[in-house]
């Protein structure tokens, strides 16, 4: 081992060389992303909308549907067919119980208020939605954040607001009422 690599290594255990300045531009970046004061609203099951095919009925069609192709391709894949389709059946189950619903839309909830965000892209932008219930107030206002932009909107009597053009990726949405701290959602990751 060479000498500088030596003291290098020495430096770095003794935390002698300095935060590589794109490691303390990103930290100072998310510490202005926070809300402060403000109350975190934590994510709330949805229940699966009446009138629509439970995930758990999906997945015990499929399962049954899948040992019934085995069986009919009598062929020694029968097992592997079942297995999977098992595992489908299982995996949909799971998503009923923990509450999972239509893509895309999120509850969230937290100091008597509750959040409900849908997000989509389209033509490569964001957009959402979403309500406060219940209804926030006259003079309520709704930020719905990026890491690099953030748009604010008076929500309507009902507390519905919608957001359109932003950049997909990261989202929050923060409801400031007066009188009250700030309540915001947790961070989502929208894809495209």
């Amino acid at each position: 081992m060479r000498e500088e690599y030596l003291l290098a290594a020495l430096r770095m255990g003794a935390g002698a060389d300095p935060v590589p300045e794109g490691v303390s531009a990103a930290a100072r970046a998310v510490f202005g992303l926070r809300v402060p004061g403000g109350v975190p609203a934590g994510p709330v099951d949805l229940p699966v909308p009446p009138g629509t095919r439970s995930s758990a009925e999906a997945g015990a069609a499929q399962t049954e549907a899948g040992q019934t192709e085995a069986v009919e391709a009598g062929t020694a894949q029968t097992g592997t067919a079942q297995t999977r389709a098992a595992q489908t059946g299982a995996a949909q189950t799971r998503a009923a119980q923990t509450g999972a619903a239509q893509a895309g839309v999120r509850r969230f909830s937290a100091d008597g208020l509750v959040i409900d965000v849908e997000t989509a892209v389209i033509g490569g932008r964001m957009e959402v939605a979403g309500q406060v219930s219940p209804t926030p107030g006259p003079d309520a206002r709704i930020e719905v954040r990026t890491p690099h932009i953030a748009k604010v909107r008076i929500p309507s009597g009902s507390g519905h607001f919608a957001v359109a053009g932003l950049p997909p990726g990261w989202l929050s949405v923060v409801c400031h009422r007066p009188g009250h701290p700030p309540v915001f959602t947790r961070w989502i990751h929208v894809h495209l």
